[in-house]
């Protein structure tokens, strides 16, 4: 049964992905929100504007995607636990943590977006140190860099080799995308590789959503 819903989390999980690429690419990226090549007095302009969409959207890309991320973890756990016992302990230890991130950022961005919008009424270059402030904590917990993702999903897809409990294709999906997500650590590849992670993600939760469901949790035999 809780494999079932952690299948209904994966592919859930998954459309909120696709929801916040949908609202980036077609309304924070043709502004230009988050950029530094704009000023930040601009972004809070846009931020009170917007203030209930962005608070929507925040509240999809990160609290839900965290509480989603929580079940899915759990239910992957206990697909691969029949591999070796400390990787998948520590696959699941790298996923709660980083459900935990992704709960803060959105918990900590929208209490932000609320704080400025205020501010701006009466005091513009507070409400842009804010938002500055705002935007560097939320990327150093959960949008600048995918390495707690990117090693849980990794790591993941080892044990699911040794588990043998879902398809060779899944895991070798799983250790690219979590490689890419390990990657986004060098900033030479930190734009490459984090568009990577996001939309190979999406893939990789819809895949392993379906595997769950479908799938019968007992280990293939040789």
């Amino acid at each position: 049964m809780f494999q079932r819903l952690g299948g209904v989390a994966a592919i859930a999980a998954g459309l909120t992905y696709v929801i916040g690429f949908w609202v980036y690419f077609s309304i924070l990226g043709p502004v230009q929100y988050g950029s530094l090549s704009v000023p930040a007095e601009q972004h809070v302009g846009f931020l009170v504007e917007n203030a209930a969409l962005m608070s929507a959207w925040n509240l999809v890309i990160y609290v839900l995607n965290a509480v989603l991320m929580v079940v899915l973890v759990i239910a992957v756990h206990q697909r691969v636990k029949a591999a070796a016992n400390g990787l998948v302990q520590t696959a699941t230890a790298f996923g709660l943590i980083w459900a935990g991130l992704i709960l803060a950022t959105g918990m900590l961005t929208n209490v932000a977006t609320s704080q400025i919008v205020q501010l701006a009424e009466t005091d513009m270059a507070a409400a842009a140190s804010l938002w500055r402030s705002t935007v560097v904590v939320a990327a150093g917990l959960g949008g600048g860099n995918e390495i707690t993702g990117g090693l849980w999903i990794v790591l993941f897809s080892l044990a699911g080799f040794q588990s043998r409990t879902l398809p060779m294709p899944i895991n070798l999906l799983g250790l690219v995308v979590g490689g890419a997500g390990v990657a986004s650590t060098l900033p030479v590849l930190a734009s490459v590789a984090t568009m990577i992670f996001g939309l190979g993600f999406i893939a990789w939760f819809f895949v392993v959503g379906v595997a769950l469901l479908v799938m019968k949790p007992e280990p293939a035999t040789a």
